[in-house]
């Protein structure tokens, strides 16, 4: 049994340092030939494992989720995290490209401008940042002059309207959530008679924001 944990130990330690060597642009693009090497990968070292029995699966098991939990607990260590996981590479920082960060992280400039049209931006020039992240994301930060309007950016004041709580689902009454809005079926009734709703047959889907109780109702003709 013991034999069997080391083996587990071992393997896992190699396939996490693999997969970490293959590159972040493998865990995020996955093409064919990232998703083999990932595959076979593990196809290779796990498959030689010989399990027998469901004591020594069992044990093998609970060695997987002890080594994950590990792990996750040494990436939160400032120390060991950039090791583990690894720390962003700028691929175009002020606006030019690093080509040698391209080559460096194993990732195409198609890749990359695939990601930024993907984000919006249609010309590489509108980009001010773009960071692969250690997860395989690209992080992308348009110019200034680039970045799509906001009301913020016209001193538009924009009021939150609150979180559309569900009380009505096909016909039926959610009393669990008209008593998060401190309101009762009364209450609910008398809203749904403004709205012209007398019964609650034939409506799919009722809202009330938590803010404003506006109620919303959604019949079955609407879908």
């Amino acid at each position: 049994m013991l034999g069997l944990i080391a083996e587990i130990t071992l393997l896992f330690i190699v396939y996490v340092t693999g997969v970490r060597l293959l590159g972040k642009s493998a865990l995020a693009q996955l093409t064919a030939h990232d998703f083999g090497a990932i595959f076979f990968l593990a196809y290779v070292l796990f498959g030689s494992i010989d399990v027998k029995g469901i004591s020594q699966g069992l044990a093998g098991g609970i060695t997987v989720i002890i080594l994950y939990l590990t792990i996750s607990k040494l990436t939160l260590i400032n120390k060991l995290n950039k090791y583990l996981i690894g720390d962003s590479t700028y691929l175009i920082k002020h606006g030019k490209i690093m080509s040698h960060n391209l080559k460096k992280s194993r990732y195409t400039l198609m890749e990359l401008l695939s990601t930024i049209r993907t984000a919006g931006y249609f010309d590489i020039s509108d980009i001010d940042y773009a960071l692969l992240e250690p997860n395989g994301e690209i992080s992308i930060l348009p110019k200034k002059d680039k970045t799509f309007v906001t009301p913020s950016h016209l001193d538009i004041d924009v009021s939150d309207p609150g979180l559309p709580i569900i009380v009505i689902i096909e016909g039926k009454i959610q009393h669990n959530h008209l008593d998060s809005l401190n309101k009762d079926v009364a209450w609910l009734e008398n809203e749904l008679k403004q709205k012209g709703f007398d019964h609650t047959d034939g409506i799919f889907l009722a809202t009330v924001r938590d803010k404003d109780l506006n109620l919303n109702v959604y019949s079955e003709q609407n879908f």
